[in-house]
C-alpha cells in the first residue's frame, strides 16, 4: 500500500521532548554520545505493538504540557511513564494502539507514574539520520528539543485504522521497585569493604540535579581513591566523585570521565532509574560480571 507524507506539529511543549532511537553506537572515539531512548524497554514495546522496527525513533516526553496535531490518518502507541492524556479534548489511556484521523489533536497532562513518556507512530517518523541514527542531540541533528511550531514528518495510508478489539496492558509494576540491579565497576575492587558494604545498604535518593546527561544521588559515600586522569564511561557508568557524590551517567554523557568508575548498571536498569523521580528512592543489588567489551 502507497504511504503518503503527513505531518504533525507541535503546538505546545515544555522542556525534554525530543526524537530518540537506540543511539550513535560505535562514535566514542570521535567524542560523541550514545544518546537514544533513556528507557529502551518502553521504547522496544511501542515498536513492537505497531509493527515497526526495533530501532524505530520515538518521542521521549520528559514534561507533561506537550500539544500535537496530526496532518493525517495515522496509528500510535504510548508506554513508559503512565500520564493524563486526551485525544481531542476527550480522557483516553495512556497505553496501548491509538489511531489517529485527520487534523486530530493529542493532549499530555500531569504524570502520574514514572518520568518518561514514549509516543511511536506507524512506519517510523521521517527524519533522515546523521551517524546512523535519528536521536536529537544538541550540534549532531537538531538542538536535542522539540520547540513550538517544530513539525516532524511520518506516513499515512490516508485512512484511519480500526480499533482492534485486542487491549493490551503496558505493565509498570517495574517501574514501582525500589531496586536497581547494577554491577562491579572496573574501580570497584579498590573500595575497602566497608564502602562497598554502605553501597549495598544504602538507600541513595534521586535529587534534582538529572537530565539526560547524568542523574545525581543525593546521600554522600566516604571515598578515598583517587582520581584517574581519564578513562572510558558508557551509560550507565556510576561514578564516585572526590566529595563523595553518586553520579550516574545516562544516554548523553559524555564519553570520558578522571572520576572511578564503581558500577555499571545494564540497559534494563538504566531504563528503571530513567523513569524515576527526585525524592524517590533506590536501592542498588550489585552483580559480578559485566561485559565491558560488548555495548550496553
Amino acid at each position: 500500500m502507497i504511504k503518503d507524507p503527513a505531518n504533525l506539529t507541535i503546538l505546545k511543549t515544555g522542556p525534554g521532548t525530543s526524537v530518540q532511537d537506540f543511539g550513535r553506537i560505535g562514535f566514542g572515539q570521535f567524542g560523541i554520545p550514545i544518546s537514544g531512548a533513556m528507557d529502551i524497554r518502553s521504547m522496544k514495546w511501542v515498536n513492537h505493538l505497531l509493527k515497526n522496527k526495533e530501532n524505530e525513533a520515538v518521542l521521549e516526553i520528559s514534561q507533561p504540557g506537550l500539544k500535537i496535531q496530526f496532518d493525517a490518518p495515522t496509528q500510535i502507541c504510548l508506554a513508559g511513564a503512565k500520564s493524563n492524556v486526551f485525544l481531542n479534548g476527550q480522557f483516553i489511556k495512556s497505553e496501548g494502539l491509538i489511531g489517529i484521523d485527520f487534523g486530530d489533536i493529542l493532549e499530555f497532562g500531569a504524570i502520574n507514574l514514572g518520568s518518561k513518556i514514549y509516543l511511536g507512530i506507524k512506519h517510523g517518523f521521517r527524519i533522515l539520520p546523521v551517524m546512523e541514527s535519528k536521536s536529537f542531540y544538541p550540534g549532531i541533528l537538531e538542538n536535542g528539543n522539540l520547540k513550538k511550531g517544530d513539525q516532524i514528518g511520518y506516513f499515512t495510508n490516508q485512512e484511519k485504522p480500526k480499533p482492534s478489539p485486542v487491549k493490551v496492558i503496558f505493565n509498570r509494576d517495574w517501574m514501582l521497585s525500589d531496586t536497581i540491579v547494577a554491577y562491579e565497576g572496573p574501580e570497584w575492587q579498590f573500595l575497602p569493604d566497608s564502602t562497598k558494604a554502605q553501597l549495598e545498604e544504602t538507600k541513595f535518593t534521586i535529587s534534582n540535579l538529572q537530565n539526560r546527561m547524568a542523574i545525581q544521588l543525593e546521600e554522600l559515600i566516604p571515598n578515598s581513591l583517587e582520581e584517574m586522569s581519564t578513562a572510558a564511561v558508557y551509560p550507565g557508568s556510576v561514578q564516585l566523585t572526590s566529595g563523595g557524590k553518586l553520579i550516574v551517567l545516562m544516554k548523553d554523557a559524555q564519553v570520558t570521565g578522571g572520576y572511578p568508575r564503581i558500577l555499571q548498571l545494564p540497559e534494563d536498569s538504566i531504563a528503571h532509574i530513567a523513569q524515576k523521580r527526585p525524592g524517590e528512592t533506590i536501592l542498588f543489588e550489585i552483580k559480578r560480571g559485566f561485559d565491558f567489551s560488548k555495548p550496553h
